[in-house]
């Protein structure tokens, strides 16, 4: 638990810290297996009595974090943060977690950050696990199978899943139970050998033993097994800490790397009481004390560090991480004092089982309410609630529905939706990536009724017909793989259809200065020429197809968090001056320069193309603005929000209409 802390607090410092969770993994699954187990043995085995413990050990310090983090969120978020933080609460009291962040988070990006129930992942795995095994345990027993042989089945097949799927789907694999079980089912499988091998175990331990003494010592010395603990123990010292050395987010985890921690608390576990780590460092008073706030400790300390991180707007200071770390510290000893220990011990458990699932259940109400409210707006001040990102969500659905009628596999190769505003006769297009589908919510709405606005939106891809880009990522390349196909398919669909007139090309160009390629043409490798080719060739077509044809250079890049930008409550560090920046910041740019002047050569063989750039919206001569009539127009660093969106679109219009 320390190791997870520690890296998140200081990333840098620990850098495989986040595989703490992974031995916790093996002892939880040793430490339940010798429970059912045991009782199986005994034919005590009681579902609900077992289930009711795993409640009063769990759901206490669960729901006091959750309430916790919605009281903060209420007056410390925007409406955008505290809708997503309603939604990770209610999956957070459904121990859904996992299945929620595999399709929206990578737990190793920077915008996880920013969620600060992201670490509820793991609580979710474990739970699924508690209710998974218990159930094929007792199955098995009733049917008289061997348990040992049923253990060893499924952990072999889990780790084979993981270790393919890590290699297709790292994000996937990390959070979905099928792929973690394997590292419980190694502790279930050491619990199985304590129980019912233990003097084949220990006869086999004194041999061992005995040769390694031998070996080691130059006197004859007693077999009593400390030489092997000893040596086991030592092992799993060395493990842990290549793990926490070399691995690193940047590596596909787990896959074969999380046999590291698997490994070394298998070896612990397997040294005892006679190892003298474990007897010395481990049984330490003060470690003790840890283990026994380990839990709420875990809960408390990531809240705690990323709303300091949204708060600020940026990685806090190394002074507010000590503070948050010591702070959830504190925290996790009252919780464990005054919530923990009461609820745990003492009388009337089918009472307190009873109104914590009720308690749980309203938590979990509260933040699908909160969800589906899009985030309380009216919590904020007036000046606050400008910056709310809207979501029209009918209209969208509805835009994304038309266009599965065309494109049914569009989400299947990309995270970005295509959306048609009309099933039939849309005048205008947007071909690219998000910074594409960013402009469709304030050009539908300004479109008359005659009209209606298609956008073809595909995460990283360049607008070009057989140009392949941001395959880089290790994490979204396999989907981007496929990209170019659906920008492709664009094109076909657009140049057939006589009512679109306006074909307006979006791109953020360091996704194709990062890594592009020719599909028509593999074996050049420079990029300036390959962009060249893949415009000449979509400029061609599209002005045969007789369309109007606008190439659009791209937002401004914000060089900090544009919710920098933005008052909050509990803020220390001093923003006021990130509500702008030089323009010169961004126009020296690289990837966007580069692009600029490629598209510029290769218009001057097409003079009737035009060229809009948002930047002149967004930036006077010297400065780029954050901010447009009190309103913030930016979701991240890259992308407009609804409200930049709007604010671009009257001008778009004016420039189609010229154009036209």
């Amino acid at each position: 638990m320390l190791s997870v802390v520690a890296f998140h607090a200081f990333p840098n410092w620990l850098k495989g810290g986040f595989i703490g969770v992974d031995v916790f993994f093996v002892i939880s699954g040793f430490l339940i297996s010798t429970i059912i187990f045991e009782n199986l043995d005994r034919r005590t085995f009681s579902f609900s009595e077992f289930y009711a413990r795993r409640i009063k050990r769990i759901f206490p310090a669960l729901v006091v974090v959750l309430i916790a983090s919605y009281t903060f969120g209420w007056f410390a978020l925007l409406a955008d943060e505290y809708q997503l933080l309603g939604k990770n609460i209610a999956a957070g009291a459904g121990f859904v977690s996992n299945f929620l962040f595999w399709r929206d988070v990578d737990y190793f990006n920077s915008s996880a950050e920013t969620n600060p129930l992201l670490h509820l992942w793991s609580l979710g795995i474990e739970e699924q696990f508690y209710i998974a095994w218990p159930l094929l345990l007792w199955f098995a027993w009733k049917h008289k199978l061997n348990l040992v042989t049923l253990t060893v089945l499924v952990a072999l097949i889990s780790f084979t899943l993981n270790f393919v799927g890590v290699q297709h789907d790292p994000v996937a694999t990390f959070y979905s139970p099928q792929t973690r079980f394997w590292e419980f089912l190694c502790g279930s499988i050491l619990a199985w050998f304590s129980l019912y091998k233990k003097g084949a175990s220990e006869r086999l331990r004194v041999k061992i033993d005995g040769c390694l003494a031998k070996a080691i010592y130059r006197e004859k010395t007693e077999s009593d097994g400390r030489t092997l603990s000893n040596l086991l123990s030592l092992l799993s010292v060395f493990l842990l800490a290549y793990g926490f050395w070399r691995i690193n987010k940047n590596l596909r985890f787990p896959g074969a790397w999380a046999l590291i921690p698997v490994m070394s608390a298998g070896l612990i576990i397997l040294a005892g009481d006679k190892a003298w780590i474990n007897r010395t460092i481990l049984s330490n008073v003060v470690l003790v004390w840890f283990g026994l706030i380990s839990y709420p400790l875990y809960l408390w300390h990531w809240p705690l560090l990323s709303f300091a991180r949204i708060v600020e707007g940026e990685v806090p200071s190394r002074g507010i991480r000590i503070a948050a770390v010591f702070f959830s510290i504190a925290l996790a000893w009252l919780t464990y004092r005054f919530v923990e220990r009461p609820i745990r011990l003492g009388n009337d458990s089918k009472l307190k089982v009873t109104l914590l699932v009720a308690l749980m259940a309203i938590v979990g109400y509260l933040g699908y309410n909160a969800y589906e409210r899009k985030g309380l707006g009216f919590r904020l001040s007036s000046s606050t609630v400008l910056t709310h990102v809207t979501d029209p969500a009918r209209q969208l659905n509805e835009a994304a529905e038309n266009c599965n009628a065309y494109f049914p596999d569009w989400t299947k190769l990309t995270n970005n939706p295509c959306r048609l505003q009309k099933k039939q006769g849309n005048t205008i297009a947007v071909i690219g990536d998000s910074h594409a589908g960013q402009l469709y919510l304030g050009l539908s709405e300004l479109v008359d009724a005659k009209s209606g606005v298609a956008v073809f939106a595909a995460s990283c891809a360049a607008p070009y017909l057989d140009i392949s880009s941001g395959t880089n990522d290790p994490n979204k390349g396999k989907a981007r793989e496929g990209a170019y196909r659906l920008i492709n398919s664009a094109y076909d669909f657009v140049i057939h259809d006589p009512n679109i007139k306006t074909v307006i090309l979006s791109h953020n160009p360091p996704c194709s200065f990062a890594d592009v390629k020719d599909l028509t043409n593999p074996d050049n490798k420079d990029v300036n020429s390959i962009l060249r080719d893949g415009m000449t060739r979509t400029f061609a077509a599209l002005v045969k197809a007789d369309k109007k044809v606008i190439v659009m250079f791209d937002n401004p890049f914000l060089p900090f968090d544009p919710k920098l930008c933005v008052d909050r409550p509990f803020r220390i560090a001093n923003t006021v001056s990130k509500c702008s920046f030089r323009r010169n910041d961004f126009d020296s740019l690289v990837p966007w320069s580069n692009y600029k002047s490629v598209v510029n050569s290769v218009l001057k063989s097409y003079p009737d193309i035009a060229v809009f750039d948002l930047s002149d919206l967004l930036c006077d001569r010297e400065v780029c603005y954050l901010m447009k009539n009190k309103s913030l127009l930016y979701r991240d660093r890259g992308h407009l929000n609804d409200n930049g969106s709007r604010y671009v679109a009257p001008y778009i219009m004016d420039a189609i209409n010229s154009h036209n």
